[in-house]
C-alpha cells in the first residue's frame, strides 16, 4: 500500500530538519507523498519542492494556521497552498506581527523571572523560523530549566501556567478563507488535541463546514483507532474528505516518525488522489 503524510513540520517553524532534510526522511520511508505544513509560514515550502527534483515523491505546499474557536486556540491545514500567492504571504506577514508581540511577552515575563533565555535562543540559528512554544520549551532545556520539552509545557507554557500569554489570534473564517483565495484546501487538523468531547467537537466540525472546511485529519499520531474510526465516519456525515499525518517534528517530539508516527499510523495515498479530486471539482 503506497501511503502518504499530510502533516509534517520542519526548521521553517518548530521542527528540527530543514525542508531538505525532511524530504529526505519521507523518500527514505518510502512515501509517496508528503505536505509541508509549518506553523503560519510557506517559506519552507520551495527548498523542499527543490530537494524532491526528480524523485518519486510529492511535496504538497501547506501551512499550518492557528486560529481562535470559543477561546479554545485550533489549527487548520491548508493543502496545495499557493506558495507565492501575494495576499496569502501578506496574510501571513500579519499573523506573524500577531505571534512574535506575544513571543516579546512571554520572554519578557521570563527573563524578569531570572530565566537565561535570549531571543537567539529561541530561534536556534535560523533568524528566519517563526517562533512557537514549542521554541521556547527547546531553550528551556538546553538551560537546564527542565528536563524535558513535555515538563516545559506542563510547568510553564501550557494555557493554565505562568508564563503562557495570549496573542492576538486569527478567526476560523478568515484562516479557511485565506486558505480557499490562496487556492488551497482547508482541513481541520488533530480534532482529538483539543479536548473537547464528542459533542463539542462536532459542533466544531459542523460550524467549520459552514465556513469552507474540506477536510478532517482523522488520522493522527496523538489519535487511538477508534478515535481516528469515529472520526472518519464524522467526516463522512459531514461530506468532509479524511486526511491523516504523523504531525512530525524531529527532536521536538522525538518518538514520531515521519510517515508512521509512534508506529502504527498508516495514510493511505488515496486520500490524497480523493483530495485532488475534489479540488479538481472545485469542492
Amino acid at each position: 500500500m503506497k501511503l502518504i503524510d499530510l502533516h509534517v513540520h520542519s526548521t521553517a517553524s518548530d521542527g528540527s530538519f530543514t525542508p531538505a532534510e525532511v524530504t529526505a526522511l519521507a523518500r527514505e520511508a518510502g512515501l509517496t507523498a508528503i505536505a509541508l505544513t509549518d506553523h503560519d509560514t510557506v517559506s519552507g515550502v520551495g527548498e523542499a519542492l527543490a530537494a524532491a527534483g526528480d524523485f518519486p515523491l510529492e511535496v504538497v505546499p501547506g501551512v499550518e494556521l492557528s486560529c481562535l474557536y470559543k477561546e479554545k486556540e485550533i489549527h487548520i491545514l491548508g493543502l496545495y497552498i499557493d506558495h507565492t500567492d501575494k495576499a496569502f504571504l501578506d496574510f501571513l506577514d500579519q499573523a506573524e506581527i500577531k505571534r512574535n508581540s506575544r513571543n516579546q511577552l512571554m520572554l519578557a515575563a521570563f527573563q524578569k523571572d531570572g530565566f537565561p533565555i535570549t531571543m537567539e535562543d529561541l530561534v536556534m540559528e535560523n533568524p528566519d523560523t517563526v517562533v512557537t512554544r514549542a521554541h521556547f520549551a527547546r531553550a528551556l532545556v538546553k538551560k537546564g530549566c527542565v528536563s524535558s520539552v513535555d515538563q516545559a509545557f506542563k510547568k510553564y507554557l501550557d494555557p493554565d501556567r505562568p508564563y503562557y500569554r495570549k496573542r492576538e489570534i486569527i478567526t476560523p473564517a478568515e484562516a479557511i478563507q485565506a486558505i480557499r483565495n490562496a487556492g488551497g484546501f482547508p482541513v481541520l487538523a488533530h480534532p482529538c488535541l483539543y479536548r473537547l468531547g464528542w459533542m463539542q467537537t462536532e459542533e466544531l466540525v459542523r460550524n467549520l463546514k459552514e465556513l469552507g472546511l474540506g477536510g478532517m485529519e482523522c488520522w493522527h499520531s496523538s489519535n487511538y483507532a477508534e478515535e481516528s474510526n469515529k472520526l472518519c465516519r464524522m467526516a463522512d456525515r459531514y461530506s468532509l474528505l479524511p486526511t491523516g499525518g504523523s504531525d512530525f517534528h524531529g527532536a521536538a517530539k522525538p518518538d514520531i516518525r515521519i510517515g508512521s508516527g509512534r508506529g502504527n499510523l498508516q495514510v493511505p495515498a488515496e486520500y490524497l488522489d480523493a483530495l485532488k479530486l475534489a479540488m479538481f471539482l472545485g469542492q
